[in-house]
């Protein structure tokens, strides 16, 4: 590997900012009045979501590493992130619940409740809430009680009832496994579908878990904190590490302090010097503090009017059959490639393509890298068969795929426990390639068949992400992936590879000089063309050899769903360079490249964005495309159609990004509702 790092953007923080405007992007989805009213909701709950995690992450590894410059630099991103709050709060409360509420969709005030439903909410609290609180009077004698990652938290300021003038303070952390948003029974409400808010019950009726004191004050926080954790050199076990570790990640250093708009400034003071939170950590919230609670509403509403109409994905036309047997499925892969693009094409032919390989007499091998897959996994649930069924079932399983830990350990106890093969992969790298190989006894000796993808084994996922997933057996790219995992199971060496390009070892200096390739046709006159499509473009090296590629005339388009850093549209830097991001239904998340190359037209599908992790922290893969046909197809599907999308699709000039809009003469097109009519049932 040769890499030389140029610093052609701003340092961490550009990456911050951008993703802060991938929100931003989310949330124009939320405003945008054409979409369906409770996909507009459910909007809301993921930028929710997006930014506990951003701030679990990304704003954790910020303060722990540049904290030099985080007194100056943080407080842009302190003022960006007050805006979108803003904005969120501003968009539900006075447009999106109204709005549901003239539809029969109503979240209740307490205060609002009539007779009935108040002792409706009294008994559920007294029955169903009350034995789950453990309230804990604070004592200048003890130390401040540990408050965990996210979990809502009630503040109390009591009196004793016997007392001149002694005031306590009390805390009750209220458990996740009670809901957030409560449904009314149906014959206590004039709603179809009317709901109550788990915070205001505990505000309203807190007072019962004190009977000896009186209530002076009550208020509600979340402290949110760094869950990241780094891997020990000195590790003998992996997975009893990461157990230990995700037991600690409860209460790793405090980043952010969220407290209701009624908190008084000594409490909001109070809480700062306890958690030792600055107040760029600290933002005051008019409303409810975890947004996400309102995914129960998307989810339990049936009115499919306000949602996405429905659609069913389908099979491959050349590949009809719907419940194929093994022998279907691999005389089928002999001659012919089977190229999949979910959520338009089913998942479920992988799923099916997986149990066909693990019922076969015939397959004696599967090897599978599993990065997120689900705690109900299907997939999963097929490799426990063919292990039982006697297969030799080996699964590079990455422990340290974040906040999928515990599934992950789940699974690799379950495997284990049938006799199959779990690995870890080579340390300190995470196994991020996703890809499935079959090894099967046919006439003429061992025939080997892989399924390779941009996306995870997640069903679930596999619904609403976008990507890409090829079935094939040709020979020289089979033998590579074989060769991969004798690789990450300890029984190979980093040998060349006929066809794959895999990180940490090939894929970086393969894309510098495809690049370059390009550049010196575009110096020669001749035509240049580079696409790319991908989730994130950080890495400055690579920007920089974009740059000098675009100076020398390469005409290059990037598709670029979330965090760029790359400055695009700038004359004598990059005039040359067109990115845009398409945020809509779906969340874009394959990853796919295509370099003219002198006609040859090289196009290649990857599990990696162009980031520096993914480059030399990760094992990825990036594989060619030979069939001329899938070839056509990926170009279409993942570059052409994209580029012609004026919907769901924004422009990045510089670091600004623009909504495309089609003019007067032009006609309305969306990649994704082009594809779901193409494909969809």
């Amino acid at each position: 590997m040769n890499r030389k790092h140029i610093n052609v953007t701003s340092p961490l923080l550009d990456r911050e900012l951008s993703f802060l405007r991938f929100n931003e992007r989310v949330l124009c989805l939320a405003e945008d009045q054409k979409i369906p009213l409770l996909e507009r909701l459910k909007y809301i709950c993921i930028v929710s979501l997006n930014i506990d995690e951003f701030f679990e992450i990304r704003v954790s590894d910020f303060k722990d590493h540049y904290s030099s410059v985080y007194s100056r630099s943080f407080q842009k991103l302190y003022l960006e992130m007050c805006s979108i709050v803003q904005r969120r709060y501003v968009l539900l409360y006075k447009i999106l619940l109204p709005e549901l509420e003239s539809i029969d969709v109503r979240v209740i005030e307490i205060c609002n409740l009539n007779k009935e439903q108040l002792e409706w909410a009294k008994d559920l609290f007294v029955k169903d809430i009350k034995k789950f609180l453990s309230p804990i009077l604070l004592n200048n004698d003890c130390p401040f009680p540990r408050v965990s990652n996210k979990c809502l938290v009630v503040i109390a300021n009591l009196a004793g009832i016997d007392s001149l003038s002694n005031e306590h303070k009390a805390l009750i952390q209220v458990p996740s496994v009670l809901p957030k948003l409560i449904k009314i029974p149906s014959l206590l409400s004039d709603h179809k579908y009317s709901y109550v808010l788990l915070d205001s019950l505990l505000i309203e009726f807190v007072e019962d878990l004190f009977p000896s004191f009186k209530l002076c004050e009550c208020n509600q926080f979340r402290i949110t904190r760094n869950s990241n954790f780094l891997l020990n050199d000195n590790v003998v076990d992996l997975r009893q590490y990461v157990q230990g570790s995700l037991l600690r990640r409860d209460f790793g250093s405090p980043v952010r302090l969220e407290i209701d708009s009624y908190a008084t400034s000594k409490l909001e003071l109070f809480l700062q010097k306890k958690f030792s939170i600055s107040r760029y950590d600290t933002y005051r919230i008019q409303g409810v503090l975890d947004l996400s609670a309102f995914i129960y509403i998307y989810n339990s509403v049936e009115l499919p009017y306000l949602k996405f109409s429905a659609y069913k994905p389908s099979f491959p036309k050349n590949f009809s059959c719907q419940n194929p047997t093994s022998s279907t499925f691999f005389s089928y892969l002999m001659s012919t490639d089977i190229l999949l693009h979910h959520p338009y094409q089913s998942f479920r032919l992988v799923i099916d393509f997986l149990m066909a390989a693990a019922i076969d007499p015939n397959v004696i091998a599967i090897k599978q890298t599993v990065y997120r897959t689900g705690d109900d996994s299907e997939l999963m649930k097929i490799l426990l068969i063919a292990a039982k069924m006697g297969k030799k079932v080996t699964v590079v399983l990455e422990l340290m795929a974040r906040f999928d830990e515990q599934t992950n350990i789940n699974w690799s106890s379950k495997l284990e426990k049938v006799g199959a093969r779990v690995m870890y992969g080579v340390l300190p790298y995470k196994t991020h390639a996703k890809m499935t190989l079959i090894l099967r006894h046919e006439q003429g000796g061992i025939k080997k068949y892989v399924h390779l993808s941009t996306g995870n084994y997640h069903q679930c996922t596999a619904d609403y992400y976008t990507d890409f997933g090829l079935l094939t057996s040709e020979p020289k790219l089979c033998e590579d992936i074989d060769e991969l995992f004798l690789q990450l199971t300890g029984s190979g060496t980093s040998n060349s590879m006929n066809v794959l390009l895999y990180s940490p070892f090939t894929l970086y200096d393969n894309l510098v000089s495809m690049i370059r390739e390009e550049s010196v046709s575009a110096r020669n006159g001749k035509k240049s063309v580079i696409m790319a499509k991908m989730n994130a473009l950080v890495d400055p090296s690579i920007i920089n050899e974009l740059y000098k590629a675009s100076h020398y005339g390469v005409k290059i388009y990037l598709i670029v769903r979330g965090v760029c850093a790359l400055r695009s549209g700038i004359e004598n830097l990059s005039e040359n360079i067109v990115v845009r991001s398409i945020v809509g239904r779906f969340l874009e998340h394959s990853r796919a490249f295509y370099f003219y190359s002198n006609g040859e037209e090289k196009v290649y599908l990857s599990s990696a964005d162009w980031m520096g992790r993914n480059f030399f922290r990760r094992i990825e893969i990036a594989f060619p495309i030979k069939s001329k046909d899938i070839k056509k197809r990926i170009i279409e599907e993942a570059f052409l159609l994209p580029l012609m999308d004026n919907q769901f699709s924004w422009d990045k000039r510089d670091y600004n990004y623009i909504k495309i809009r089609p003019n007067s003469a032009e006609e309305i097109f969306s990649v994704q509702n082009s594809l779901i009519n193409k494909y969809g049932i």
